[in-house]
Parts: structure tokens; sequence; C-alpha cells
């Protein structure tokens, strides 16, 4: 009949092997998650055999195999091995290293967003401002070292201060320039349906401007990182920055390159975590996702 009912029932149609469309997107999620981690680590794994194959080939003692690094990793963050002063001392270290790296970031975070806001909205404060930041700005945060200790002092002070310097200007000019090329029609059509004062800043300047916000915020975090060993250097007993100068006031090469990679991976962490909070807000803007 040309109205036959369609009687075939759920399980029959599994049976049949119909799938849902759920599981092969889920395979395919996976697989692309896999092929990216696989094609991130192919250039660690080759640096590691060339590092390994240059120290062999020139038999220098100056710079340690990596298996050499791996013992001082494992010492370095659960002891047992040389049975030394930084045996057993990451957490402490990191600790330390990790208040300080997100005391000077956090505050260059709570200045630069505000100020760059206001800068990005007023020609008045820009054209004030402006000439005397950006005649600062060049200025190497190192030739702050001697002045930083003058102000406050051999210790944590002073290395905060430092990382607050390194992450406060990228996180300034990101926000600033986020709030300057918010598009004027944006601004027109909002006004328009209504839309004014604080209202108009909550629902267009600030979403418009926040992928740029989180570019300065992902290279602040980035120079806060790279900054602590210098700040590190005023004399502090504590820190990734002092294990870094102690292993070379000792010539303990292995000593170093722990604390660089220590550095590298708790910064790479870091930074995952800054993604993950942009790709979040921002999932309205699928372009924006990193």
């Amino acid at each position: 009949m040309a109205n036959e009912v369609n009687t075939t029932t759920p399980s029959e149609t599994v049976a049949s092997g119909d799938t849902s469309p759920a599981q092969p997107a889920f395979g395919r999620a996976v697989t692309r998650r896999l092929r990216k981690i696989g094609l991130g680590l192919i250039f660690p794994l080759a640096l590691i055999g060339f590092w390994e194959f240059m120290v062999r080939w020139t038999g220098t003692r100056l710079i340690p195999p990596p298996g050499d690094v791996l013992t001082m990793m494992w010492d370095f963050a659960f002891g047992g091995i040389y049975e030394d002063g930084f045996s057993a001392s990451l957490p402490i270290h990191l600790w330390v290293s990790l208040q300080r790296v997100y005391g000077g970031f956090l505050a260059a975070a709570l200045i630069g967003i505000p100020l760059g806001v206001a800068l990005g909205r007023s020609p008045l404060l820009r054209a004030m401002l402006d000439p005397t930041l950006s005649l600062l700005r060049p200025v190497p945060v190192t030739a702050w070292l001697p002045l930083s200790m003058i102000f406050f002092g051999l210790g944590p002070k002073s290395a905060v201060f430092l990382v607050f310097l390194g992450a406060f200007y990228p996180i300034l000019l990101n926000t600033v320039f986020g709030v300057k090329s918010v598009d004027e029609r944006l601004l027109e059509a909002a006004a328009m349906l209504g839309c004014k004062g604080s209202q108009l800043f909550r629902s267009v300047v600030l979403p418009a401007a926040t992928p740029s916000i989180f570019n300065g915020l992902r290279l602040g975090h980035g120079f806060a990182w790279i900054l602590i060993v210098v700040g590190e250097m005023t004399g502090v007993p504590e820190g990734l920055g002092a294990v870094i100068m102690d292993g070379r006031t000792l010539s303990r090469t292995d000593l170093v390159i722990t604390g660089m990679i220590v550095i590298g991976v708790t910064g790479y962490l870091s930074d995952r975590l800054i993604v993950s909070l942009n790709n979040r807000l921002l999932r309205w803007s699928p372009q924006h996702h990193v």
C-alpha cells in the first residue's frame, strides 16, 4: 500500500548498524586532539634527541645530557639522589615564585586594564599621559633593577615590582588598542537603541575590546615569567630565579636547566588557563578562539 507505516523498532535500527551522529563526531574530536598533541611533541622530542647527540658528539662536560637533567629534576622535586640543599626543594621554590609572579601580574592587570580603558575612551587623558608612557616604555626592565633595590630594598618586593613593570605595558597598550578599535557604527547603533553611559560600556565597548585585552594579558603573563629570574637576582634566598642563579654560581648546569624547564612548564600551564578563560568568555566569537 502507498501509506505503509514504518514499523521498524529502535532496537532493529541499532542492530542494522545505524549509529548516532554524536559518536562519529566524538571520534573525530578525539582524533583531532590526539593529532594536535602528537604534532606538538615532534619538535620537543627532536630537540632532546639533538641535545643528546651533540653532547655525545662533542664530549663536552659543560652541558649535561638529558638523562642527567632528568635525574636532577627528580631529585629537585622528590629528593633521594643527591641529598644536598636543593633536594626535594621544588615545592617551596615554586610556591614562592608563583606568589611573586602573580602578585606583580595581578597588580599590572588591576592597574593596566582600567587605565587602558580610560586612555582609549578619553582623547584628553591620552594626550596628557601618552608622551610620558611612550618615554618610559622603551626603558628595559633590567635597568630598573638598581632603583628597585633602592626603593624596596633587597628582597621579594623588588622582584614583584620588576614583574609588575614587565607585565604592565603589554596589558595597558593592548587594552588601549582594543578600546580605540571599537567600530563607531556599533556605538551609533547602540545609541539609537537607547544604550548610553555605563550600559554602553558594558554592552558594546567592553565585549568588543575583550579579545585585545586577553592578548595583552597573555603577553604580560609571559613577560612576568621571563622577569622573575631578574627579579630574584635581588638577594632573595628562595625562588626558581634564585635556584638558577645559585646553579650558575656553583657551575651546576643541570640545576640551571632544571630551573628553566620548571619555569617553562609552569608558564605554559598557566597560559593554558588564560586561553581557556579567553575561549569561555569569547565563545560567542569563534574567530577569537585560541
